[in-house]
């Protein structure tokens, strides 16, 4: 058990910090070219672990194989929520986006009633749904700090968590087979090659400062590539269940990053809205089953910046 907790915590800590990681790069980069980069660095480190685990031969062909359903879902699950949060954060708080992003499980569940008949969505999970919705009118609603920029920023953060929403249910659906592994590094590939041609437009005009670089590429290497494996190892050690506990924890560590290292404040929305949302989630999810210990219960799906 000492080893499940201190793995969350490790994922926990990594992806929390991406929020501050994306919050300092995008003042000196625009959205496309900072995650152009991270996926960059993060195919250049998980490429090598497929090619020595499967051979170079092999790894290319598990990449090539994955064809058009790799190619989109490297843009639902990389290319288009990636850019929207680093586009977010141009107008919001770091903290502020990992709440918002925290509504990926709510969108799931919404998509699932449509996607998925027979996983229907009735009684206290409908109510559960309801109040992460409320909680994200909160969010965006209640006197945002920074106007209607801020609510445009909140409400991109939003679309990146119903794109990683459909990259939840798109991809055990369509690679259900297919070792984690190939799918991260296959995604990280589509993702960076989706980028590539916006990036080049808005490369900028003089190189940007050591802390921008220095964010993206514990982006790329932390944030993308050691939490994928992390999250890998933990899903084959303890279960998707146990291992999406993470979710509740990724919107306070973000908020205890921007407010001790970014000095950002905790509004009245920002508070009230974690509270909704993440209670939306609970319910909404079934997580008090996981928490008893049903290994084998539907997890809610995990948002990552």
């Amino acid at each position: 058990m000492r080893g499940y907790v201190v793995m969350l915590g490790i994922l926990a800590a990594s992806w929390g910090a991406s929020y501050l990681f994306i919050k300092v790069a995008v003042e000196d980069l625009e959205p496309a070219p900072m995650m152009c980069l991270r996926l960059i660095l993060a195919f250049a480190a998980l490429f090598p672990i497929l090619a020595v685990a499967s051979g170079f031969r092999e790894a290319v062909a598990e990449i090539r194989e994955t064809g058009r359903g790799g190619a989109l879902l490297g843009l639902i699950n990389m290319a288009i929520p990636f850019t929207l949060i680093a586009w977010g954060e141009k107008h919001i708080d770091s903290g502020v986006a990992a709440i918002a992003n925290s509504t990926v499980p709510i969108f799931v569940a919404l998509l699932a009633i449509r996607f998925r008949p027979s996983e229907r969505v009735t009684g206290m999970r409908m109510f559960g749904i309801l109040l992460g919705l409320l909680g994200v009118g909160v969010l965006t609603g209640l006197n945002p700090e920074g106007g209607w920029w801020a609510i445009a920023g909140t409400l991109a953060v939003v679309l990146a968590s119903l794109s990683y929403a459909c990259a939840n249910l798109y991809a055990p659906a369509r690679f259900g087979d297919t070792e984690p592994l190939v799918i991260a590094t296959t995604t990280t590939f589509w993702g960076m090659i989706l980028l590539l041609p916006v990036s080049l437009f808005q490369f900028p005009d003089q190189m940007p400062g050591w802390k921008a670089l220095a964010s993206v590429a514990a982006l790329g290497l932390i944030g993308t590539s050691f939490a994928t494996l992390i999250l890998y190892r933990m899903l084959n050690t303890y279960g998707s269940s146990r291992t999406s506990l993470v979710t509740y924890l990724l919107p306070p560590m973000a908020l205890f990053y921007g407010v001790t290292i970014l000095d950002e404040q905790i509004h009245l929305n920002s508070a009230l809205g974690l509270v909704l949302i993440l209670a939306g989630v609970a319910i909404g999810s079934g997580i008090f089953k996981v928490v008893r210990g049903r290994r084998d219960d539907p997890a809610p799906a995990t948002p990552r910046a």
